[in-house]
């Protein structure tokens, strides 16, 4: 658990040091800034004490922002070849896995919490319903876990930061898009099959406040499955050299 924390720390300090955070920061708060409080919001228009606009936003802005922070995990060491080095360290394919997801979901934490004064003013605006809010906060946070997840299995199998990028958007198309028109164009067991492998479902669900095992399980699975087959092109890489 050390070394993947020593890992973490590293990568997020890269981040900072490179800009790179600061920029997720801004432009994250700045669009969902926008779209929460001047455009779209019902805070204002209909008197509703909600910060519902907020997690809508948020959805998608962490879609394009998430492949942007992942890109460069793996993809930009292979570049380098620093990935060598790293791998002959005394630290395990799985530690530097985990400690670079860690320092993404971190980030990705910072840049959500940075939303919390919002919550507290529209709370100060109006009754919220709390259980709502904080079960979108996890959503957010789980849906994240998965979108990272996919981006550095992305990275993990291409030298270009450009292509993990794309990669990592296409494969999460299906899940946040692609899926879910399949759902609603079938009908019986497959449309079921379908609507499960929706993150919309998932997400929705619990931005409404309701969390729900399978819920959590879906984004765990999703973030599990990815790692795994990163740890896999990691160690074929070893074999391989």
């Amino acid at each position: 658990m050390n070394k993947i924390m020593v890992i973490a720390q590293r990568e997020l300090g890269t981040f900072f040091d490179s800009l790179i955070a600061y920029i997720l920061l801004v432009v994250f708060l700045g669009f969902s800034g926008f779209f929460t409080w001047l455009y779209g919001s019902d805070v204002f228009l209909s008197g509703q004490a909600s910060i519902q606009p907020f997690f809508s936003v948020a959805y998608w802005t962490l879609f394009f922002f998430i492949p942007a922070l992942t890109m460069k995990m793996f993809a930009e060491e292979k570049n380098t070849g620093t990935i060598e080095l790293l791998l002959t360290k005394a630290v395990t394919d799985r530690q530097i896995i985990l400690g670079k997801f860690t320092a993404c979901l971190l980030l990705v934490l910072i840049a959500i919490s940075f939303s919390l004064p919002w919550y507290f003013i529209v709370w100060w605006l109006g009754p919220v319903d709390h259980g709502a809010v904080w079960c979108g906060y996890l959503g957010l946070l789980l849906m994240s876990s998965a979108y990272i997840g996919i981006g550095l299995f992305a990275s993990s199998i291409t030298n270009s930061q450009i292509v993990a990028f794309l990669l990592s958007l296409l494969i999460g198309i299906f899940f946040l898009i692609l899926f879910q028109v399949l759902a609603n164009s079938m009908s019986g067991i497959l449309s079921s099959i379908f609507d499960y492998l929706s993150i919309s479902t998932h997400f929705e669900s619990m931005s409404r406040g309701v969390i729900d095992t399978k819920n959590v399980f879906y984004f765990l699975s999703i973030a599990g499955i990815c790692l795994a087959a990163t740890e896999a092109i990691l160690s074929r890489r070893k074999i391989m050299e």
